[in-house]
This record gives C-alpha cells, structure tokens and sequence, in this order.
C-alpha cells in the first residue's frame, strides 16, 4: 500500500491536498490532525465518496514522543505500507507586534511549524532513503519570504522552513527524493476568514484570493513523478503579491 501524509489535514489547504493526492495519485491518505474530530471526519468521508481511501492519524505534530509513537503504532500495524509522500502543513498563527509577544506565543508557532517538520519527516526519512523514491513538500507561506509585521513568529517559522527545505533537498537528491516547499499567499480558509478581503484584495494583482485548490493542483504536480528533476524550489502561490 502506497501512502501519503498530510499533517494538519482537516481543514483547508491540508483538506484540499488529501483530496487532491488521493484522486490524481490514488495514495492512501494518512490524514494527521490535532484536535477537531469532525473536521477529520469529514476529510476522511470525502475522500471515500471520491473513491479514495485514507486513515485518520491523531497526533499533535509539535509533541515528538505523540508523532513517533502514533507513527510507529501505525507502522507495526501496517508493515507492507510504504509513506512515500510527506506534506507538512501544520501550521498555527498567534499574531501579535513582537514587542509584546510572549514567549509561548513565539514558542508555540515554531514548534508545530518547524517543530512538526522535523518530528514527521525525521521519522519517515531513513525509509524514503531505503526505498530510494521520495517527495517531500513544505507548506510555507509569502510570510515566509518576505517577512509580514505582525507575523514575526510565524515569518520566523516558515522562513526556517525554506532554508531546511534547501538544505535536505541538497542530501537526498541522489536517492530520487525531493524536497520543495510551496509558499501560499492570501487563499480562502479557516486561517484567513476573518481578514476583510474586499480591502485586501485591492493590494493582490490577480484582484482575488486564491482558492485551497489551487494549492493542492501545485503541491499534486510536485508529488507527482512530472517534477522529478525539480527539488529545493520555493514556488510562490500567490496572485502576485510577492514574487
């Protein structure tokens, strides 16, 4: 059985990226949230009703002894799969001037975006090595690569997310892994519905925020055996903004 995980998949771009990797590729999801159960259940009853398949992993990313136990509980149970597929997507936000920002706050957004990074693909990472095939995809964001006030926890997280990106794409390209990172932009989700988009959308060039799948159309394209020859990319997603 061929798998794919997908961190923070309940909602959103990580909803839209199961969907999408299950339909084009016909992975098996590992469908990885914290917290919203009925989110995750609907994820998974979509993907069925799409002719998919998938299993729902409850874990909290930024917790390393959660990740490697659920992980491994998975894997004992599941010997014959094979996690060729890795999409880090979890993500928090706790925006906030950093002269005010706590600790946790600041704290909080590191380890679940980079944190969850190392935890998820540091466990996968010596079986994609052995199977010699991989793709990797990070999901960052514009606040990632090139900074947003008010985001500087978050900027922080996602911009360490490119350069790890760069480097690991650097170690395992001879064993037929990749490692890209897509950086989203204003797209319509949970993490933007309380934004004014009509204002917003005044300083976008494509007039619009972007839809969860687009998204997931670019980060299939990258799972896909099409992008073998394109590893340590940043590819913007984001109508123009920054680019």
């Amino acid at each position: 059985m061929k798998c794919a995980i997908v961190t923070g998949a309940s909602r959103g771009i990580g909803r839209a990226v199961s969907l999408k990797l299950a339909e084009d590729l016909g992975y098996h999801i590992l469908l990885n949230y914290t917290s919203n159960d009925a989110a995750a259940e609907e994820t998974l009853q979509k993907i069925q009703e799409n002719g998919g398949d998938a299993t729902l992993l409850k874990f909290d990313v930024s917790n390393a002894e959660q990740t490697h136990s659920v992980l491994e509980k998975w894997q004992q149970e599941n010997p014959d799969a094979v996690v060729e597929i890795i999409v880090n997507n979890a993500g928090i936000t706790r925006d906030g001037l950093f002269m005010w920002m706590p600790k946790e706050d600041w704290q909080s957004v590191l380890d679940v975006s980079l944190g969850g990074f190392f935890n998820v693909t540091n466990f996968f990472i010596q079986k994609l090595l052995r199977n010699k095939f991989g793709r990797i995809i990070n999901i960052v964001s514009v606040s990632g690569v090139k900074g947003t006030p008010g985001q500087v926890n978050y900027s922080a997280a996602k911009a360490a997310l490119v350069g790890a990106t760069k480097a690991l794409a650097q170690e395992v390209a001879k064993r037929n892994i990749t490692v890209n990172a897509v950086a989203p932009g204003f797209i319509k989700t949970d993490m933007t519905q309380d934004f004014d988009e009509n204002e917003m959308k005044a300083m976008i060039p494509a007039h619009r925020f972007g839809e969860a799948e687009e998204v997931a159309d670019l980060v299939s394209f990258l799972a896909s055996k099409k992008a073998s020859y394109i590893t340590g990319e940043i590819v913007n997603i984001n109508g123009g903004i920054y680019s």
